[in-house]
């Protein structure tokens, strides 16, 4: 059956053209072309093999990881690939590995926060890959409160040096990757202490490899942390562990942008902002957001394949039975998702967009945005990692029992993927920040203060507050204004509710702590409204193509719909909607469930996945599962042998009753 697309049925059914939502899915034309030309060199390319990635011991995976990475390098200047390229490429390799930290979180940490002649002297020796560096700040002991961070690094005037110092076994540093085996520099964090003054945490670069033999030098104790969770997955990566003991580095090597250390030991700020921070802040965030739609699309493309070629049940005299894709409960549960991959996707590009504005804002030292800019990219890094993390998971469930196979490729997707809920900011954390600014932002509504960006929609809090949708029939509710007023309401009318209660208590802080369970869900309702509204703004462009922005539109209403369903208590409570329209909601969602079902197949090949990134059997693009998970299974290390190791020793002893002279 080689050859054979068993999924050609389901592609013939589509009302749209595929190829444009492609360029819809991809950005641009620009880049699409770019990421499916470096896709396929990369999926043609033996060395980036990944189908044996489960099976092998840690050392073995670990080494080829190294390969890959190398021979990923080699292939960047071979072919002189553009530095859009080469991220590119780096992206469909699809394994964790230091480069990760070298290029997302080293470069970028020297370029925002080192001086220009800081950059001058590392970053060259970085884009050479002469050094390899890591981002080393979160502790045994702290990691979400950076001020608690102990590393300590004093200043010696006498020798114009910083000491570098682990003074407590929880401050060791622990987790950063890339750091365990390979890094031979970081950018540490580190309490900056002059003459018995601490100044709080700051960034400092420190070799801690020789660049001869790779051993630590003196005073560096150094080392990968263990196995992770889940076989393959981030066990490709060297999560480290790192000691100091009173390592000196020359005074130059505090990142010295914002503030900086003189000869004589003084400590002064410079007259560059503080807040550029938050621009690399803003970028790392909105990374992390579209890492997102890239990692909930890959699980959606795999489910809806697999209930496209599944058939269960439902057959009549003998016929074929029921495509598991046709009950209305695989529909219910599978479509939400595959519009959440859409959602995420819009409001990534977005975050692109306000990226580049916090930048320019930046330049022209406009900082009146930059504290919504920062709930904003807090709250849709915790919406999108959760929700990404929860719908992997089920879609290994909609796959049933085959998911649970490494074949599959969702265990280990779910294994990779799941620690972005943690890093760059623990979800509920972020959420309680989220919301601190929103209850600031309505306490501030009195004083005539204006909020912008995301939360400008509470200036019409009055309203809001009073407002009432016109729907009385299911099809009302394919009303973009009607849904964005009604998420409006619901968000206002639940920060409105945090704020006055907050404001109850003896002090803020003892009712932030209280209340912070009924904060985290008011940071949410305000996070779903962004990307709803930024769905809909993005329905609003020109998008070209036969049929495309009909499906957008039907994926959008299914996204927003789904939600009001999911937290219909929020809606209903506080009175944005009645039961009875919230009954007309869950009717038009089934409707729109029944007009995405022929689009299925097609909406998730939009996605433009090769094979070989997707490394699913169940997802494959021609549908030929059963025969590939059989051949998958013969390819498992036990069956190298028929008879297993072990057998004439433990079992045959069980069998012919001879255990009491077995050696066990």
């Amino acid at each position: 059956m080689e050859g054979v697309d068993h999924l050609a049925h389901e592609r013939s059914k589509a009302q749209f053209d595929v190829d444009e939502m492609k360029i819809v899915w991809a950005g641009s034309r620009h880049s699409f072309e770019v990421s499916d030309r470096i896709s396929r060199l990369v999926a043609s390319d033996p060395v980036f093999r990944k189908d044996n990635r489960t099976m092998l011991a840690r050392k073995d995976l670990f080494k080829n990881t190294l390969r890959k990475a190398a021979h990923a390098w080699k292939r960047i200047i071979d072919l002189r690939l553009t530095e859009e390229e080469a991220k590119t490429l780096r992206f469909f390799v699809d394994e964790p590995a230091y480069t990760d930290l070298h290029w997302g979180m080293f470069l970028p940490a020297i370029q925002g926060q080192g001086t220009d002649e800081q950059q001058e002297k590392w970053l060259p020796l970085a884009y050479k890959m002469q050094i390899i560096g890591c981002y080393a700040q979160t502790e045994l002991g702290h990691g979400s409160n950076v001020q608690g961070l102990e590393t300590t690094a004093t200043f010696d005037p006498q020798k114009d040096e910083f000491i570098i110092n682990s003074p407590t076994l929880t401050s060791s540093k622990w987790w950063p990757g890339g750091l365990g085996k390979i890094s031979t520099h970081a950018v540490v964090y580190a309490r900056l202490i002059t003459d018995g003054q601490d100044h709080g945490v700051h960034g400092f670069i420190v070799q801690l490899r020789s660049l001869d033999d790779h051993l630590p030098l003196p005073g560096i104790t150094v080392g990968d942390i263990g196995m992770k969770f889940g076989s393959g997955a981030y066990n490709s990566m060297d999560n480290g562990v790192l000691r100091f003991d009173n390592v000196r580095i020359p005074r130059d090597q505090m990142l010295m942008r914002v503030s900086q250390v003189t000869r004589e030991g003084k400590y002064m700020q410079s007259n560059v902002p503080r807040q550029l921070v938050y621009g690399t802040m803003v970028f790392v965030r909105k990374t992390i957001v579209s890492d997102a739609s890239c990692a909930l699309s890959r699980a959606v493309c795999i489910a809806t394949r697999y209930s496209a070629v599944r058939r269960q049940f439902g057959s009549q005299k003998g016929g074929v039975e029921t495509q598991v894709i046709d009950y209305k409960t695989q529909q219910s549960r599978l479509f939400p998702l595959l519009a959440s991959a859409y959602a995420f996707r819009f409001v990534g590009e977005w975050l692109s967009w306000l990226y580049t504005d916090v930048t320019q804002r930046l330049q022209a030292k406009d900082f009146a945005t930059l504290p919504e800019a920062h709930a904003c990219t807090a709250g849709l890094k915790s919406l999108t990692t959760s929700a990404t993390a929860d719908a992997i998971e089920e879609c290994r469930k909609l796959c049933g029992g085959h998911g649970y196979l490494s074949s599959s490729g969702l265990p280990e997707l779910f294994a990779v993927y799941v620690p972005a809920c943690t890093y760059e900011g623990d979800n509920i954390v972020l959420l309680l920040q989220v919301a601190r600014f929103l209850v600031k932002t309505v306490s501030q509504l009195v004083s005539g203060k204006k909020p912008v960006g995301t939360t400008a929609y509470l200036g019409r809090v009055e309203l809001l507050m009073q407002s009432r949708p016109n729907v009385q029939k299911a099809e009302d509710w394919l009303q973009p204004s009607v849904i964005v007023e009604v998420f409006e309401a619901r968000a206002t009318r639940m920060s409105v509710a945090c704020a006055k209660n907050v404001s109850k208590f003896p002090s803020l802080e003892e009712g932030f702590a209280e209340l912070s369970a009924d904060l985290v869900e008011a940071a949410v309702a305000h996070c779903q409204l962004i990307v709803v509204s930024k769905f809909i703004e993005k329905l609003q462009q020109v998008i070209p193509g036969k049929g495309v922005k009909e499906q957008l539109l039907n994926l959008c209403y299914i996204y927003a719909l789904f939600l009001l369903h999911k937290h219909l208590g929020d809606f209903v409570s506080t009175g944005c909607i009645t039961p009875k329209q919230a009954s007309l909601a869950n009717d038009q969602l089934r409707s729109l469930y029944s007009q995405v079902r022929p689009n299925a197949v097609a909406l998730v090949d939009a996605f433009n996945y090769t094979d070989h990134y997707l490394s699913s059997v169940l997802g494959r693009y021609d549908g030929n599962v059963y025969q590939n998970l059989y051949d998958e299974a013969w390819k498992d290390p036990l069956n190298e042998s028929v008879v297993p190791d072990g057998y004439h020793e433990y079992v045959r002893p069980l069998l012919t009753q001879q255990l009491r002279n077995a050696r066990l």
